[in-house]
């Protein structure tokens, strides 16, 4: 037999605003939602860019997977080459490292996220791959695994390249992955100054290139941008509650406008659409009826986590279903697929999640089995 029972139905208040494009001044752009990964806005956003200092990104990736894996201590100390300190002597952001300075893996990753030196980037990419050519492959393959099909590095710090190129939906998944992966090393990008007891000299103080840290929103990171030919460019990222919203936006035309339209950006996101926690993986449980199994109900459950995100003017529309041909029929075992979750935004169907047994469940012996048939075809009752 066949039932289909809703499960849930969300009403909530629904709040009135103008949901519109914001507009954003700039060349190209996206906003998504870190849980849902739903695509709020985008204008252009497979456009190649030339990602400037974004890249340091993917810098920091590459030494945060190698800490996770202990391959790499933040106290590990790296020489600094000529090669490095030549970049803190050519008029780009640094963190002003001397020839042959011993520097902590830890103080490198802060100069290169914090006062974004791209001597830094240099001295940690020689000091992990030998040289930064190696670096940047590590790089790429990096940039591969986690799905950015649009970039291609040939640095570690993303100055003047024409072959050092991405797109802005590239960087958000990269700065998706960096804030899933690494949440530890990831409170790095929002701390606002860095000190560097440099060499020969009174230290320096530098404060971060992000200019959204300092307007206390929400905002966390990510990491700014600028060069010549791609102009003004931000990968940010703002949380309030247990929400997050990541925009990438390149190509503005002044550093003031990069900070104000992008704080317009995540606002915008917030102020028109809500997120939903649909089902957590392993802990969202469904209960089912069955039928000759030695306990009445079984649960069910995802084998992933989702979240759904939609416009705040179809809150009242939204529902979750549980779809299944049931009771369920013993014996089940754990992880056999069951049942189904859809979820519809004003009966239009707009995705559906299959569900797994949570447990196994046993039939009932014969005995049991043959009662349980009779009171059936008697009496209907299952």
């Amino acid at each position: 037999m066949n039932k289909y029972l809703i499960l849930v139905v969300i009403y909530l208040k629904l709040v009135v605003s103008a949901y519109s494009n914001p507009n954003i001044n700039a060349r190209t752009g996206i906003l998504i939602d870190y849980h849902s990964d739903e695509i709020l806005y985008e204008s252009d956003p497979d456009a190649q860019i030339y990602p400037a200092s974004m890249t340091k990104i993917m810098t920091s990736i590459i030494a945060f997977d190698l800490l996770k894996k202990n391959k790499l201590s933040l106290d590990d100390m790296f020489v600094v080459s000529e090669n490095a300190w030549r970049l803190s002597q050519s008029g780009y952001s640094s963190m002003f490292i001397m020839v042959n300075d011993q520097v902590s893996v830890e103080n490198l990753l802060k100069g290169i996220i914090i006062a974004s030196g791209n001597d830094a980037c240099v001295a940690l990419a020689e000091g992990i791959a030998g040289s930064e050519e190696n670096f940047a492959e590590m790089m790429n393959e990096k940039a591969i695994e986690i799905g950015m099909t649009s970039t291609n590095f040939t640095n570690s710090s993303g100055i003047n390249d024409p072959d050092n190129i991405s797109t802005v939906r590239d960087i958000a998944i990269m700065s998706k992955y960096l804030i899933d992966n690494y949440p530890i090393y990831y409170e790095l990008f929002k701390e606002k100054t860095f000190t560097w007891d440099r060499t020969g000299g009174d230290p320096i103080k530098q404060g971060n290139r992000n200019p959204l840290l300092y307007k206390n929103v929400g905002v966390d990171g990510v990491k700014t941008g600028y060069l010549a030919v791609e102009k003004y460019s931000l990968a940010s990222s703002m949380k309030k509650n247990d929400r997050r919203l990541i925009a990438v936006v390149s190509g503005f035309p002044t550093k003031n406008l990069r900070s104000s339209e992008s704080l317009k950006l995540l606002n915008w996101g917030f102020r028109n659409t809500n997120t939903f926690e649909v089902s957590k993986k392993d802990k969202s449980l469904f209960e089912l009826d069955t039928w000759l199994g030695k306990s009445k109900k079984i649960q069910a459950t995802t084998k992933e986590d989702y979240y759904i995100t939609i416009n705040k003017k179809d809150i009242r529309n939204l529902k979750v279903a549980l779809k299944y041909s049931g009771p369920i029929v013993a014996p089940v075992l754990k992880g056999e697929k069951i049942a189904q979750l859809d979820i519809l935004i004003k009966d239009e169907l707009i995705k559906s999640l299959p569900l797994y047994a949570a447990e196994n469940l046993k039939k009932v012996n014969f005995f049991k089995s043959l009662l349980a048939s009779i009171n059936y075809l008697i009496w209907g009752d299952v």
